[in-house]
């Protein structure tokens, strides 16, 4: 799936035919056509396809001429207008058979969605999203839409999500087709926010271009930030800030605090190790810490400084200091000084504070170390960070009291006329891109604020998230945590919901190394079904978007615990599903399918593959392939495993059928384990590098927690080189150890805990 490749499709009569397609980014333009392929070397590209008269051709401009070839009537001779000056990278090629929908951006802008034969209806929301989203930005940069028009196209076989080719941006299927009565709605939000990022690479990366691939992460961390705001712009009721901090900044953090993380700027010499800076720090750091700046400078300043920098440099390339230099101007502040302390060193700090009354004065002693996923930092020399920090108080939860910019490794800072009763938090809207540790009296005050909602959302998840990343880390004990979970009884925001969800899901893969497993599925049973019983399992009338969410988080999470009316309930409505009598709602169907596939048989396993093979949506597809790992009897383990690698599941979705099996169970990860090394020539070969490689790796050995793991799959990996995939093996490898750390520190006093938490049940 690199340079000028072919994808596979089946027409709606179940033909199987061919479409041409182009992934140039970062080094495969020279597999199409010789050319200095770097992004600093820039032409202007004049286009012409010879292609069969009966498909459409497209590329990065507007037809020009389209005339008969000389040599044979079937085929035509299609001529592009000429490119504006730009990178080998974004130059891109689509010849096949497509239908599209069109409109005008209100800017004059032609946009049309193109999608498989048929399907054209399925192209309208993104088409919508888009023709939003070009005026928005246009705006906001304050630099019109370069070009005369711009195609969004689904691609069959494609390895990305999204590529922003100027002009003609290729996406996944899934990434782009929307169907009104088959798509859910986390869907359409991924639609959403795929077309926000690529649509602003057309300004961010395709008009003003990194010097050298050193820089790829302004242009993703960046496309990665602005999304969210483009989709907030298009769909406030998303929440999708908050929806932010679950998504990317957690993520990042919890890749950040390895000892094999690298800073956000990696120095990059071979093609392999372009491949290798695609990730969570480039992508979810990279948004984060621009979510910070823009805190910093403010909202005016920064859109000042966005425009100084794509005017400056249009049609040129930049790096990363020019960037900073351009908000420097328009800001006043010590932008660069301040940045590269985030972007040139890896990780971040930890921010210990305890508080003092001092008559109607609260006196607050700040330090800051570097965060590490292993516990304290130990080192000589502990780096420092420049930490803009917010602090805000119970008297106005939502608005900082104070900013200030910590640069020194202590500090002594004075909140004035706060009274005792008064909690203080720091790091509002968890902007800042640290992790808090509060001392016991202060950590013991913002409780209560978990369970009157006093605290904003926002703040509430941040919380509870830096707590459960400290016992990760040795630094708390894991049973303090989970008192906090269950503070959250009356929460009812989805993305606080979901953070928990992923952190119970962590605790619960690390418990499934002991012989008390279960006793955390009651745990999460118990946490879940106060809200489950709230939610039920159909929509009331004024919902929106976040209740479908939550409401599919949380049966999912039931369900898989095996809660005993969640159960039945999703047997019933899979049985009525299966027979037509009542179609399963979008919404609805992950968490079905996921629930009676792990508490079902071979034959639930049989009736899913009929409907995967049924199936005519990529999206429905990828949703029945993303649970098939639920299954837990070992030969049925061993069915979807083969299954993973058949005809009937395209290449880029292999690892997510795999992965599935390494998180469904204990069983399941060593399986796909021994299925990867069983089967590595024909994975490596598939995947040529590339970050599948990567993904596959780490979806598929991260949960072990037994030491000598670790040692096993380094030395496969010794034997079976990997190149783009050396940092993500280092990674998984340390996380193996991490957790067979935790485990051995915190077991016995979590068993201790559930028990004792069984024999005498909290009150509510």
């Amino acid at each position: 799936m690199k340079g000028f490749y072919r994808s596979k499709y089946t027409t709606p009569s179940g033909e199987v035919r061919y479409a041409a397609v182009t992934q140039f980014e970062a080094t495969d333009a020279r597999r199409a056509f010789p050319c200095w392929d770097e992004p600093a070397i820039k032409a202007t590209f004049d286009i012409s396809l010879v292609v069969p008269k009966d498909r459409v051709a497209l590329s990065n401009m507007n037809v020009i001429d389209r005339k008969p070839y000389p040599d044979d009537e079937n085929v035509v001779e299609v001529k592009f207008a000429r490119t504006p000056v730009m990178s080998t990278y974004l130059v891109a090629f689509v010849v096949g058979e497509y239908d599209f929908v069109e409109t005008r951006s209100k800017d004059g802008v032609c946009v049309r969605v193109y999608t498989p034969v048929g399907k054209a209806e399925q192209g309208k929301f993104a088409l919508e999203v888009a023709a939003k989203t070009l005026p928005f930005y246009k705006d906001y940069f304050n630099v019109p839409y370069p070009l005369p028009k711009i195609d969004l196209i689904a691609i069959a076989d494609f390895a990305a999500g999204a590529m922003e080719n100027w002009g003609l941006v290729t996406y996944r299927e899934t990434a782009l087709l929307i169907d009104p009565k088959n798509s859910c709605s986390s869907s359409r939000q991924w639609v959403a926010l795929v077309v926000g990022h690529e649509l602003a690479h057309q300004w961010f990366g395709n008009l003003v271009t990194m010097e050298w691939w050193t820089h790829l992460w302004l242009n993703e961390g960046f496309a990665s930030w602005i999304e969210y705001l483009c989709v907030d712009h298009c769909f406030p009721e998303y929440d999708i800030w908050t929806q932010f901090v679950s998504a990317d900044y957690t993520r990042a953090q919890e890749l950040d605090a390895l000892d094999n993380s690298h800073p956000i700027e990696v120095s990059v010499g071979h093609p392999s190790e372009v491949d290798e800076i695609f990730d969570a720090i480039s992508y979810s750091k990279g948004a984060s810490v621009i979510r910070m700046l823009h805190d910093y400078i403010g909202d005016k300043d920064f859109k000042k400084g966005m425009n100084m920098y794509l005017t400056k440099f249009q049609q040129k390339n930049a790096a990363t200091e020019d960037l900073w230099e351009s908000l420097e101007n328009a800001s006043g502040k010590p932008i660069a000084a301040v940045m590269n302390t985030w972007t040139k060193q890896m990780g971040f700090p930890l921010i210990y504070v305890e508080a003092e009354q001092v008559e109607d004065d609260r006196l607050l002693r700040l330090s800051q170390r570097k965060f590490c996923a292993s516990g304290p930092y130990a080192g000589e020399d502990c780096p420092q960070w420049m930490v803009p920090i917010t602090i805000s108080t119970s008297e106005d939860p939502n608005h900082a009291k104070l900013k200030i910019l910590m640069d020194k490794p202590e500090m002594n800072v004075v909140l004035k006329n706060v009274k005792p009763d008064q909690w203080v938090k720091l790091n509002l809207g968890t902007v800042g891109f640290y992790r808090t540790q509060y001392s016991s009296a202060m950590l013991e005050s913002l409780l209560p604020g978990i369970r009157d909602l006093s605290l904003p959302p926002v703040d509430r998840l941040g919380l509870q998230n830096d707590l459960f990343s400290l016992a990760r880390a040795g630094i708390i004990s894991t049973v303090e945590v989970l008192k906090v979970m269950e503070a959250f009884v009356n929460e009812p925001n989805y993305t606080v919901w979901s953070d928990l969800s992923c952190n119970l899901g962590i605790l619960s893969t690390l418990l499934s190394h002991t012989d008390f497993y279960e006793e955390i599925q009651e745990f999460v049973k118990d946490v879940f079904s106060p809200i489950g019983e709230r939610l039920g399992w159909d929509p009331k009338p004024g919902e929106g978007h976040l209740d479908a969410l939550l409401r599919g988080l949380v049966l999912g999470k039931l369900g898989k615990a095996g809660h005993k009316a969640t159960l039945e309930e999703a047997r019933r409505r899979f049985k009525d599903h299966v027979e037509g009598k009542q179609i399963l709602s979008a919404d609805l169907r992950s968490p079905v399918y996921l629930t009676v596939l792990k508490h079902g048989d071979g034959t639930t396993l049989d009736i899913m593959l009929k409907l995967h093979k049924q199936a005519d949506m990529q999206e429905e597809k990828n949703r029945i392939e993303r649970v098939l790992g639920a299954t837990l009897s070992p030969e049925l383990i061993q069915k979807v495993l083969t299954f993973a690698l058949s005809e009937e599941v395209r290449p880029q979705d292999t690892v997510s059928v795999i992965g599935g099996v390494a998180g469904g169970s204990k069983h399941g990860r060593k399986a796909a384990w021994k299925f990867i090394k069983d089967n590595w020539e024909e994975l490596y070969n598939r995947y040529q590098g590339g970050f599948l490689i990567s993904r596959l790796i780490k979806l598929s050995v991260e949960g072990f927690a037994v030491d000598k793991m670790a040692g096993e799959v380094k030395a496969f990996f010794e034997s079976h080189p990997a190149p783009s995939a050396e940092r993500t093996i280092q990674q998984c490898c340390e996380n193996i150890l991490l957790n067979a750390a935790w485990l051995k520190r915190d077991a016995e006093s979590i068993h201790q805990y559930l028990l004792q938490r069984k024999a005498s049940p909290p009150t509510a």
